[in-house]
């Protein structure tokens, strides 16, 4: 077994040398080349990380759990995060996208809370493309067939299209789930003498060293090569999820750990860490499904459908008892002591032994920054001999055809997203809500991206991305409680990449402080690349808020005769839909964030919502004002006649803008609810399903 295979660097092997003073075997070799790669251990961005705000009054759990936690209330907590399973889709679309979906669910369970609502974000090339096609169709297809199956309902997300996806698309699954306060499990109460139970499915050799796959580029080889993908059944995942409730609810788990990536030595090392101990494990003791399986395969499979409970061994028989009801294995696998070491024994022999602490923090690295030279994208563009660029009908008409911006229903349709019955607004709006019944509160969820704006200008794109997520929030009546993040980039060894990476999270940061939104949970997938290119920085933030009295305005419900109005001013065509579409380029700089101006929009957007002074309300985003109009029309068949209006205003993108679609009989209170911010009436809701410049 070579070293290199792992994706260690020279001087991170005389590093583990150095320390052991003795050469490490092979299966030491395994556990330091997954521990220590990007995916587990965030070595390009530990620093970078920092620059997040992770507290704030609504936050009961930051950074540095399975899933971050907000308090909405009456003992009642959201516990939420968001992931990434982008290689595994690539390589195999159904159970890559499935997997993504089971894994973020546990990391939820982890902390003691019961699912109730999932989001994807999802990016493809283009669907001309057959190979794209094929990867968007598995993908879709694996988000809904796990989350229909497991009882956790899919409520939200978004799909985008770009050429930079073709090869390496993105999956990033969030999931949410309710949790007493009290009742919280977290990861550093354990102590040495408490043993490790393995709970659910038997171990096998699917998925490993997948997190070292998922922390290198992907290649033509690594396509070939199908081991490192995860196999899911969410049936043995919803008995996963009730087993674990029922041993939490009888007072038996100290702490819990999913099983992700690394499998059983990340979850024990992890829990070792926090307890300021070691852990020894018994290879032996662990049920596995395939035959002659060695020492490596055993501590680093990804088998799916498992979960590393910490218990006071005196309980051992009680948690068996309920396992066995639940038709899951249980093993009594390990223990947490007090050396730091973590140690493998399987058949006898001692297979690995080596500091759990060492295992646990990995390196840390400042790779090379440069800013590039040019900050325009070029993009291919196909003839438009049929359109007029200057007129805003045939703009309209040629934007809304893409698939960037084609009605998304075929997609979701395939999501069962009334599970449980909590969706109060599911899929097709701008954000979700879920009613949590047990306190008689509503919740709101909203995601976005815009990897455009964050290629071209990324200190602005950054903000953007953070500034949109909660603009959501607030057309919608609802205030921020916190955000979780999937931050998606190329490989930072390019000093350009990262120096962009750097210059968006700086953003996203500013962001989340001047709007109080902090983040507390979230996740970082780099090395997206393939033959054909690397990604666009693809951020993804998904941020969850309350309202104050349960009051929401609806994105897509105008009624005829309406008056549609514009609030707030700017936007530009630079890095824009239309840009890339028909001057095929992206250009910047982009407009600065005013958040002053922000914070006065989000104040009175709340207001229009809780004084139900609109029918609809819709941020403008991409496509600019002229696609939040038809976005807004598309599910009533209902039409507009819109003024006459450049292109520039009705397609430039950017700065805090809505759509309000607002009766007669409300304008007044609606203008004085926006008096001093700056208000165009656009036209009215016409009958007859069409758009009309007039």
């Amino acid at each position: 077994m070579k070293k290199d295979l792992f994706g260690l660097r020279e001087e991170e092997y005389r590093q583990i040398k150095e320390t052991l003073q003795r050469e490490p075997n092979d299966t030491e070799l395994g556990l330091f080349g997954v521990m220590w790669s990007e995916h587990c251990c965030y070595k390009s961005t530990k620093r970078l990380l920092a620059m997040f705000p992770t507290k704030g009054r609504y936050v009961f759990q930051g950074p540095g759990e399975n899933a971050g936690i907000v308090d909405i209330g009456s003992g009642i907590g959201i516990a939420f995060k968001m992931e990434s399973h982008n290689h595994p889709s690539a390589v195999e679309p159904v159970q890559g996208a499935a997997t993504g979906v089971g894994g973020i669910i546990r990391d939820v369970i982890a902390m003691g809370a019961r699912p109730i609502a999932s989001m994807d974000c999802l990016f493809f090339g283009p669907p001309d493309d057959r190979r794209s096609n094929y990867l968007r169709e598995g993908i879709i297809k694996g988000v809904g067939s796990y989350g229909n199956c497991v009882g956790v309902p899919t409520i939200g997300g978004f799909t985008y299209y770009d050429p930079c996806y073709t090869g390496n698309p993105l999956v990033n699954a969030m999931c949410a789930g309710l949790v007493r306060l009290d009742g919280v499990v977290k990861s550093d109460t354990s102590k040495p003498g408490h043993v490790l139970v393995l709970l659910g499915s038997k171990t096998g050799r699917d998925g490993i060293a997948g997190a070292a796959f998922a922390s290198a580029e992907l290649d033509e080889a690594v396509k070939k090569s199908k081991p490192q993908v995860q196999m899911g059944d969410p049936f043995a995942e919803k008995l996963l999820i009730e087993c674990c409730l029922e041993i939490l609810d009888k007072g038996f788990i100290v702490s819990m750990q999913d099983m992700g990536a690394a499998g059983i030595t990340s979850s024990a090392v992890e829990l070792a860490a926090k307890a300021h101990a070691g852990a020894e494990i018994y290879l032996d003791n662990v049920p596995l499904r395939e035959e002659g399986m060695n020492p490596f395969e055993i501590a680093l499979s990804e088998s799916q459908e498992r979960m590393l409970l910490v218990i006071e061994e005196r309980h051992y028989g009680d948690v068996k008892k309920i396992a066995d009801k639940w038709g899951l294995e249980c093993a009594n696998i390990g223990r947490l002591i007090e050396q730091d070491r973590f140690v493998l024994y399987f058949k006898g022999q001692v297979a690995a032994d080596v500091p759990a602490s060492m295992l646990a923090s990995g390196p840390t690295i400042d790779w090379p920054k440069r800013e590039p030279a040019q900050r325009v994208i070029h993009y291919p563009t196909k003839p438009q001999t049929n359109i007029d660029g200057k007129d805003p009908m045939s703009v309209a008409k040629a934007l809304s055809e893409l698939p960037q911006f084609e009605d998304k229903s075929w997609i979701y349709e395939q999501y069962d997203h009334m599970v449980q019955t909590r969706t109060t607004l599911g899929p097709g709006n701008s954000v979700a809500i879920i009613y949590v019944k047990e306190i008689d509160r509503l919740i709101a969820l909203s995601a976005a991206s815009d990897p455009w704006r964050c290629a071209i200008d990324p200190l602005i794109g950054g903000m953007e991305t953070v500034a949109k997520a909660v603009r959501k929030l607030a057309v919608a009546g609802a205030y921020p409680l916190g955000m979780t993040d999937c931050l998606n980039f190329p490989s930072p060894e390019v000093p350009e990449n990262f120096w962009t990476m750097s210059e968006v999270i700086r953003g996203m940061a500013l962001a989340c402080q001047e709007l109080d939104c902090p983040i507390v949970s979230g996740n970082v997938s780099l090395y997206n690349e393939s033959p054909q290119g690397a990604i666009l920085p693809s951020p993804v933030v998904c941020a969850v808020g309350c309202f104050d009295d349960e009051k929401f305005l609806k994105s897509n419900e105008p009624n005829v005769s309406d008056k549609l109005f514009l609030v707030g001013s700017g936007g530009s065509l630079r890095a824009s839909a239309f840009e890339r579409t028909f001057e095929g380029r992206l250009s910047g700089p982009l407009e600065p964030l005013d958040f002053d101006a922000e914070r006065d929009f989000c104040s009175r957007a709340r207001k229009t919502a809780l004084e139900a002074a609109a029918s609809s309300g819709r941020c403008v985003g991409l496509g600019g004002v002229a696609m939040a109009i038809i976005k807004m029309l598309r599910q009533s068949n209902l039409g507009a006649a819109i003024k006459s209006f450049n292109v520039e205003f009705l397609f430039g993108e950017g700065c805090p803008r809505a759509l309000y679609a607002v009766p007669e009989e409300k304008t007044d209170k609606f203008l004085e609810i926006w008096d001093g911010f700056k208000v165009t009436e656009l036209g009215s809701v016409i009958k007859d399903g069409t758009l009309r410049f007039v």
